[in-house]
């Protein structure tokens, strides 16, 4: 560990906001370790069995909100964010995914996984930082992750003034909205903490009330269970059929609580390339999508954040968003592409599929109307 004395901190942070600018990083900060504040709320959260099948998060309990048990040694935390926002974003982007949302035969991919996976461009470049700080202090000891440990990172994010938690869990900047990845560099250097901002959310309950499924239960408060971000891409079992009409054409995530903030009217687009949309996921229809075999999918998922749901729950969201396309406009080309599939399908796709071409018989209830709520 470099001792206190030896470590001109305050210049030291400079270095590191310069180093991680060139790395195509927003903005750094520095928290320290004592989250403990934070630990009724996350007891309360598991208590309620908000986080659903994610068992990690249960398994790790308060570990989350103690950074030194996580990594002893560790005195405090760097925080990075990066915008994700892709280059080529125009002005209106909400609208454009306002009007994807409002048309049924259209698959939607949640804006951040359109591009590369956050995972390894943030982590490569956080671990660039981490040396390029050890080649100016010397060794130290250092973990770096990105959404990979438990770390409690919109709380880390807001205490080293990256932003403030808003209602809808994520982080918020004043420049920049939502739209950003956060990623950590765990170090046993005793740098200058940097300061939090205020919180600027105010009485807007935007993202309360936009939620599809009313997965945010209360400010701050969000019930995973219900989250289609969880039930596209956390959860492997069947999607309750309760929720399947509410999901839309969501097949991988889902932006809504984002696209209605009004912070993210300054969203940053990004300075990397990695996070422009991959053709195949910029207008593709969901018939497209569900033409793919499993060497398809691998095929255009390499590389992508995509790729870790695996074929077989690709397909599964796939058969929903049909399904609530069906209920909408009846269409004989998506029943036959759906019946195709049945003979070789997992009993899971299969229930799904069955679940599908039910609905253009008018069983699977009203499809929610999708229209932009800021208009």
């Amino acid at each position: 560990m470099v001792e206190a004395q030896e470590l001109d901190g305050d210049k030291l942070l400079a270095q590191m906001c310069e180093w991680a600018r060139a790395l195509g990083f927003s903005q750094i900060g520095v928290a320290g370790v004592d989250l403990s504040a934070a630990e009724a709320g996350l007891s309360a959260w598991l208590a309620a069995g908000f986080h659903g099948s994610m068992g990690y998060m249960a398994l790790h309990g308060l570990k989350r909100a103690r950074p030194a048990e996580l990594v002893p040694g560790t005195v405090r935390v760097i925080t990075a964010r990066m915008d994700y926002l892709p280059r080529t974003a125009t002005e209106g982007w909400q609208d454009i995914e306002w009007r994807r949302l409002a048309a049924p035969e259209q698959a939607t991919v949640s804006v951040y996984a359109r591009g590369r996976d956050y995972h390894k461009v943030l982590r490569s470049r956080l671990q660039t930082l981490a040396d390029r700080i050890a080649q100016t202090v010397g060794p130290y000891g250092h973990r770096v992750f990105t959404d990979s440990a438990p770390v409690l990172e919109a709380e880390v994010a807001a205490r080293s003034g990256i932003g403030w938690r808003g209602k809808h869990t994520l982080a918020l900047h004043r420049d920049a909205g939502s739209m950003f990845f956060l990623g950590e560099i765990f170090v046993d250097l005793a740098l200058p903490v940097t300061d939090a901002v205020s919180a600027h959310c105010g009485q807007c309950r935007a993202c309360i009330d936009v939620c599809p499924t009313q997965a945010i239960v209360a400010p701050y408060r969000l019930d995973a269970r219900r989250c289609i971000s969880y039930l596209t891409i956390e959860h492997a079992g069947a999607i309750p059929i309760e929720l399947r009409p509410l999901i839309g054409n969501r097949i991988y995530g889902c932006d809504d609580c984002q696209l209605v903030c009004p912070w993210n009217k300054y969203a940053q687009r990004s300075v990397l390339p990695d996070f422009d949309a991959r053709e195949p996921l910029t207008n593709a229809t969901l018939l497209d999508l569900w033409a793919w075999s499993e060497e398809d999918f691998l095929h255009h998922s390499q590389g992508s954040a995509i790729r870790r749901i695996g074929y077989e729950r690709w397909q599964r969201n796939l058969a929903v968003s049909l399904g609530n396309a069906l209920r909408v406009t009846p269409s004989e080309e998506v029943e036959q592409a759906l019946r195709q599939r049945l003979g070789s399908a997992s009993p899971l796709v299969a229930e799904h599929i069955a679940w599908a071409l039910a609905q253009s018989h008018g069983r699977g209830g009203p499809r929610p109307a999708v229209e932009d709520p800021t208009s």
